[in-house]
């Protein structure tokens, strides 16, 4: 099975908006357990070969502000592929959509449409899309990035 990320960035409107030059990348790991001599887990990340369902995924994602001025308001989105169910952000300052990007929020604070009509709250099974809003303005040069976790379908 072969995964497909797709990484998409949104600046939002800012005074430096057109200095803003940030670009990103993204990769993707496998997470091994393996076990040592002694009997001692040790996890590793691998590129992914081959995965199967029910493999645990690492996604990173990494920015670099290659411009000469702050880049302020940045945001970065990233849909959840479909071929993996969402497992957690391993970085801060998440927020998650639940209906395809249309509305966003803390995941304990969304609900999710069941076929009768009625609401429930949503798992992170529900979510589509991943976002976060960097708090601070990145600088010239400034790099960083966001990790989240998934499991292959």
């Amino acid at each position: 099975m072969k995964l497909m990320l797709i990484l998409s960035a949104m600046l939002l409107p800012s005074a430096g908006l057109a200095q803003n030059q940030v670009s990103l990348d993204s990769e993707i790991f496998v997470e091994r357990t393996t076990h040592a001599p002694n009997g001692a887990a040790q996890v590793a990340l691998e590129a992914p070969g081959v995965v199967t369902p029910g493999d645990p995924i690492v996604f990173v994602l990494h920015y670099r502000n290659n411009g000469t001025a702050p880049a302020a308001a940045f945001v970065v989105t990233n849909p959840i592929p479909q071929s993996v169910s969402f497992a957690g952000a391993q970085s801060a300052g998440a927020e998650y959509s639940v209906d395809g990007g249309r509305s966003w929020g803390a995941l304990a604070a969304l609900t999710v449409r069941n076929p009768d009509g009625t609401r429930r709250p949503a798992a992170a099974t529900d979510v589509t899309h991943i976002r976060w809003r960097l708090a601070q303005a990145i600088p010239p040069g400034g790099r960083g990035e966001l990790r989240f976790r998934g499991v292959v379908k």
